[in-house]
């Protein structure tokens, strides 16, 4: 027996051991619940039988009985809560193998060179991870009848078969080349031979069980009747699972192990380029939601090409960063995209979902929630960004009955309503006593309002989230009663922060109307400023300056030298 085969076989008998004490455990459970009837049992036929009997002896017989009777009672009651309870199911995009037959093909050869079972389906994630998920439970397994067919081809929709959903990160197929993808998914596709094995299989059912009874039990909203039984199952699961977590992830890691110590003979040197490209494509994704989507999702728009801009993100970062240098060379190379028979389809279910993950966006389109092509991202972004954070920095100076000096309103306007120019804001937060907090708070509580009112309603499987006669089930409605977003891209901001990007809005809206600028779209770093059709990166620090010091003179300094007019209305929204 070669080496690697030697350390791949003691990986996978290391992965059986954990999964046979995780096995032992639950039967110690089951043990534990039986042994009042076992002894009720030798009682009651030591009474039968005359070795036993009298007052004392019959009161003992029965209190057993009772309680074995409610033990087992309870028993059962938690072993069918935690056998109904249903795990959780990554949220995905469901790829049948209509839509992407050339795709299937690879990932059913590379199973083939591995000697594994083949995945039963594939779906898509939109992050950069990749990962084998078992959906063999009813309520998962019906989801995967009815939206994926398995790679052996089965056109009846029949069950699928107990092999686990193969699910890939989208960036991936846009970013990487063919073969790159290839030596990426080959330590995860081998990770189907341990799945396969039925002590291991068994352990599995055993933690994910438990594991959603503990969510089941920890659901807020429960009336009484259903809280008390649901915290005693609960608690049960929970002392289940605290002996089962030592032995679960030792389990998981062997498994792990010898799945990569198989992969090994596939494509091996290419995997350490793959991983590289797995890096940065982790950073171009991070920094397009954080910098580029977060700001179109909370103006109601979602970017229906995320993974392509992914390229256009990491091609921006190869130009600006010499780590990166001679990544954009791989780019003539057939990218993994092509396996897909429609990607524009496929990119934008990923795009949406990925806005309903990380921001919290319905599950379909609508007047308030539309999605935006990167060609109109400046205008109907950008554009629409600054003057609406304008709009309402103004509106909170009117509030605050913050006076606009010389800049007053037509006689035709209400009395007291000021010209929103930019002189206005500069006054205020430069003059002595010009209350920055006050403004600060103003600003975070009108921004706090806003988001309230244009947050998505509840998400509970009616008309409010698109459900219809036919239309595919919610890729939500397997986690349960969660809050979206399921991973907020970043904290709440303090309101300092806001009112200095209310400030910045405010200018960029100046330098438009009266400087000739432009909104524009920076890959890395989201809304620009565009200046003579380059961009202005400079305006942080002189903001800044005022917002926190009341200084001034550095944005003063700053707008001359672009040639913005501060008593000039601007337009807002």
């Amino acid at each position: 027996m070669s080496g690697t085969g030697s350390v791949e076989e003691l990986g996978a008998l290391s992965a059986r051991a954990r999964a046979l004490a995780l096995l032992r455990i639950r039967s110690r459970a089951v043990a534990v619940a039986i042994l009042p009837a076992a002894a009720a049992v030798v009682l009651l036929v030591a009474g039968a039988q005359g070795h036993i009997g009298g007052g004392a002896w019959d009161a003992v017989r029965w209190g057993v009985t009772a309680c074995a009777v409610v033990v087992l009672l309870l028993a059962v009651a938690v072993a069918a809560a935690v056998a109904r309870a249903r795990p959780a199911v990554s949220p995905t995009v469901p790829l049948t193998e209509e839509a992407a037959p050339d795709l299937y093909r690879l990932v059913r050869d590379l199973a083939d060179r591995l000697d594994v079972p083949a995945p039963s389906a594939i779906a898509l994630t939109p992050d950069c991870d990749s990962w084998l998920e078992d959906r063999t439970h009813p309520a998962a397994q019906q989801r995967a009848t009815d939206l994926a067919k398995g790679l052996s081809g089965d056109r009846r929709g029949r069950r699928v078969p107990a092999a686990p959903v193969l699910v890939i990160g989208s960036p991936f197929l846009w970013w990487m080349r063919v073969a790159e993808l290839r030596a990426v998914l080959a330590p995860v596709v081998a990770g189907t031979g341990p799945s396969a094995h039925p002590d291991i299989a068994a352990a599995r059912r055993f933690v994910r069980g438990l594991d959603a009874a503990v969510a089941d039990a920890s659901v807020p909203g429960q009336g009484a009747v259903r809280r008390v039984p649901a915290a005693f199952v609960g608690w049960i699961a929970r002392m289940l699972l605290r002996g089962c977590r030592g032995h679960a992830a030792e389990m998981e890691r062997c498994v792990a192990a010898a799945a990569s110590v198989r992969a090994q003979g596939v494509d091996y040197g290419l995997r350490i380029v793959a991983q590289e490209q797995v890096g940065l494509a982790y950073a171009g994704w991070d920094r397009l939601l954080t910098r580029v989507a977060l700001p179109a999702w909370r103006m109601g728009r979602w970017p229906s090409r995320l993974d392509a801009g992914v390229v256009s993100a990491l091609t921006e970062l190869s130009r600006r960063d010499r780590l990166a240098e001679g990544f954009t060379s791989r780019l003539g190379e057939r990218p993994a995209c092509d396996l897909l028979e429609e990607p524009g389809v496929a990119d934008e279910a990923a795009s949406l979902l990925a806005a309903r993950l990380f921001h919290g966006g319905p599950a379909e389109s609508g007047p308030d929630w539309s999605p935006v092509d990167w060609q109109q991202y400046p205008e109907e972004v950008v554009d629409r960004k600054w003057r609406t954070e304008a709009a309402r920095l103004h509106r909170v100076l009117d509030s605050l009955g913050v006076s606009a000096g010389v800049h007053r309103a037509p006689a035709a306007e209400p009395a007291g309503t000021a010209v929103p120019t930019l002189a206005r804001v500069i006054d205020h937060l430069a003059a002595p006593g010009g209350n920055a907090e006050e403004l600060a708070a103003g600003i975070g509580a009108a921004v706090a309002r806003d988001e309230a009112g244009a947050a998505p309603p509840p998400r509970g499987g009616g008309p409010a989230d698109g459900a219809q006669a036919g239309a595919d089930p919610d890729p939500l409605d397997l986690w349960g009663p969660v809050p979206l977003p399921l991973f907020p891209l970043q904290p709440p901001r303090t309101g300092a922060e806001l009112l200095a990007d209310h400030v910045v809005a405010m200018v960029c809206c100046a330098a438009v109307d009266t400087a000739g600028a432009a909104p524009g779209l920076d890959w890395l770093d989201g809304p620009a400023l565009l200046v003579d059709g380059g961009r202005r990166s400079d305006l942080g620090a002189p903001v800044l300056s005022l917002v926190e010091d009341g200084d001034a003179e550095p944005l003063r300094s700053w707008l001359s030298g672009v040639g913005v007019r501060t008593d000039k209305p601007v337009r807002l929204v």
